[in-house]
């Protein structure tokens, strides 16, 4: 199991609700597509710049870059990845309560046949939904 990002990801997704608009997990899902893009590319760099200010702000992006290329770097070109849930949340464990969407996808990659990725955007202050989390199994 290998975790990235400083936020906890959320196992019993304590706390979800179905408070959010579907316009806003829309918005969420789109941030953390676009995000990915950057991640999928191992342009581990702007991922960074482009995730949540709550993400900077609990890892050094050097230390980011480190850890997601170490992870993501064996497994290979991404070959496909499929939505499987989106819930929204206010209070997720060791995170502060804010607006959160905890999206899941089932991804296949070239050295990776199934993959479980967990990415979790916020809604930052501005009010654009941006990835304050990333994990994958």
């Amino acid at each position: 199991m290998k975790l990235l990002g400083s936020v906890a990801i959320f196992a019993a997704l304590m706390g979800c609700s179905p408070q959010a608009s579907n316009l806003e997990t829309r918005d969420a899902e789109a941030a953390a597509r676009k995000w990915l893009g950057f991640v999928d590319a191992a342009d581990y760099g702007q991922s960074w710049e482009a995730a949540a200010a709550y993400f900077q702000n609990s890892i050094p992006q050097s230390q980011w870059i480190s850890r997601v290329s170490a992870v993501r770097g064996p497994l290979g070109n991404l070959k496909s990845r499929q939505l499987s849930s989106a819930q929204y949340a206010h209070s997720l464990p060791g995170a502060p309560d804010g607006d959160y969407v905890v999206i899941q996808f089932n991804a296949s990659f070239e050295h990776k046949a199934s993959a479980t990725e967990t990415v979790t955007p916020m809604k930052d202050p501005d009010g654009r939904w941006r990835v304050s989390g990333y994990y994958i199994r």
